[in-house]
């Protein structure tokens, strides 16, 4: 398999290259040249642990030897990381409310926040150190990385005091939630650099793409034995590695009876950057029989509107959400979908089109998406109605979830739903008790774990070892800078 940049300069690297790069250099995308079919029948490879099933669907994508793919699943997979023996369960926990007490047999939820940062984002990040390792070449590599969120924690957390690798994470000062800033200004490692943002998410991005495509910088680092590279989803080593849990959930349903292996599926993904559906699509592509991927917006709804209209426009206004790993106007990994719809004068064009106007428009039609926007109010409403058939959710997976039962009303559609569920509700806990209506009041300075402690005695869900780790780490990270003074702070840090 080689990699080809989405804009069409960059030809014919390998899957290593590609991974080291993070970024081709015409400042595009890496994509496989071709999506592999499966190399076996899906009834087969549903019935895999874990750890095999990754082995299989990674193996068509990377030019690494059984033996390095091996040893990078089961260093990610198997050494204790994950809390759940299933790393990624599909519960299906809805009590309908005819008050039967039966279950709501056609939404499902996959938990992807059982990983040591309770976020999504460790599904990937966890092997991504090991891809790194194996693909790299004798200089120090800095991995540099913008967050809207939980990729901050999740990639500080993977790459903590790994040899030969920095990892540098800069995050929105005031576009996070609490616990999600405190888990990464509290991260420990020597090889740990953690900056805030005056600004978003986007202008942090912004920022960290910059520094990507700044040769002066880049021949800086040479010279001192360095290289920049990527932990977004902006690299292709961390969007290969999702594929593997689309495949896994279905076979968890096909394992349990509540389908049939060839039955379609439809999947509600709670949207912001779009590395996480597009996996979706890819595990689509490959042969997984999903029907439609429900691409789940809050109120920056930028991608609702450009699978409604066939226009992307990031000229509107930014909206804080309780749902902010979602805040966010530019979603890189589109620039691949559109690849694979079009061809890289296209996205020459419109990549062009969005720097300098802030918006372009395509006419062409993309059938595995639909679109749904979720309110502040209806993410609320979804937190407090499902806690009342018997599931406590966080505040992004509650947009996914009102998003799939908006979708069942628009189109009539009543294939099976997984929902994505991205993140603990325990890093929101402030938000989800303001969504069930629950008065609570704290002592001293401590709000978060205060928060957590009545979400904990409200809910009766299990307060996660990581989180109650976080009351006693003192702030270790503590510099907050303007997006102009991105390279600068990096630069003293780092050389």
């Amino acid at each position: 398999m080689r990699y080809v940049s989405t804009r069409g300069n960059d030809k014919g690297v390998t899957a290593k290259e590609a991974i080291i790069r993070g970024l081709a250099q015409d400042g595009g995308l890496y994509v496989p040249e071709a999506i592999p079919n499966l190399d076996r029948p899906l009834e087969a490879l549903l019935k895999l642990p874990y750890t095999a099933l990754a082995q299989a669907i990674l193996r068509p994508f990377l030019d690494f030897s059984e033996t390095e793919l091996a040893t990078c699943v089961e260093k990610a997979y198997s050494s204790g990381r994950f809390t759940h023996p299933k790393i990624a369960p599909v519960v299906t926990p809805l009590k309908n409310t005819d008050n039967s007490g039966t279950m709501n047999e056609n939404i499902h939820f996959l938990e992807l926040f059982h990983g040591p940062t309770l976020a999504f984002k460790d599904m990937a990040l966890s092997i991504l150190p090991h891809l790194m390792k194996a693909s790299a070449s004798k200089q120090e590599l800095i991995i540099l990385t913008a967050t809207s969120g939980d990729t901050g924690k999740a990639a500080l957390e993977a790459f903590c005091d790994v040899e030969g690798v920095s990892i540098v994470v800069f995050y929105p000062e005031s576009g996070v939630s609490n616990m999600q800033k405190r888990q990464m200004v509290t991260q420990e490692g020597n090889n740990t650099y953690v900056f805030g943002v005056k600004g978003n998410f986007d202008d942090a991005q912004t920022g960290v793409k910059k520094i990507f495509s700044d040769p002066a910088l880049a021949k800086d680092m040479a010279q001192v034995g360095k290289m920049f590279s990527s932990a977004n989803s902006i690299n292709i080593g961390r969007l290969l590695p999702q594929i593997v849990y689309y495949f896994y959930a279905y076979g968890q349903l096909a394992q349990k009876g509540s389908l049939k292996v060839g039955d379609e599926i439809n999947f509600v993904v709670p949207t912001g950057n779009f590395g996480n559906i597009l996996a979706g699509y890819y595990a689509k592509e490959m042969g997984l029989p999903i029907r439609k991927l429900i691409c789940a917006s809050n109120d920056n709804k930028v991608l609702y509107d450009f699978f409604r209209t066939g226009e992307y426009d990031k000229n509107r206004a930014f909206h804080c959400t309780i749902s902010p790993s979602m805040d966010i106007l530019v979603s890189s990994n589109l620039e691949r979908l559109l690849f694979h719809a079009t061809d890289t004068k296209s996205v020459q064009e419109m990549m062009g089109d969005l720097a300098s106007q802030g918006r372009f428009e395509t006419q062409v039609n993309m059938p595995d998406f639909y679109g749904i926007h979720t309110s502040e109010e209806e993410t609320c409403q979804a937190i407090f109605e499902c806690a009342k058939k018997g599931y406590v959710m966080d505040p992004h997976t509650a947009v996914a979830y009102h998003a799939g039962q908006r979708y069942i009303e628009e189109t009539g559609d009543i294939t099976p739903q997984i929902v994505i569920s991205t993140a603990s509700p325990y890093k929101f806990s402030e938000d989800v008790l303001k969504a069930l209506n629950v008065d609570w009041e704290y002592a001293g300075n401590d709000k978060d774990m205060a928060a957590v402690q009545a979400l904990s005695e409200t809910s009766d869900l299990v307060v996660p070892e990581a989180v109650v780790q976080l009351a006693n780490q003192p702030v270790r990270h503590t510099i907050v800078c303007p997006v102009e003074d991105m390279t600068r702070v990096l630069v003293s840090k780092i050389i």
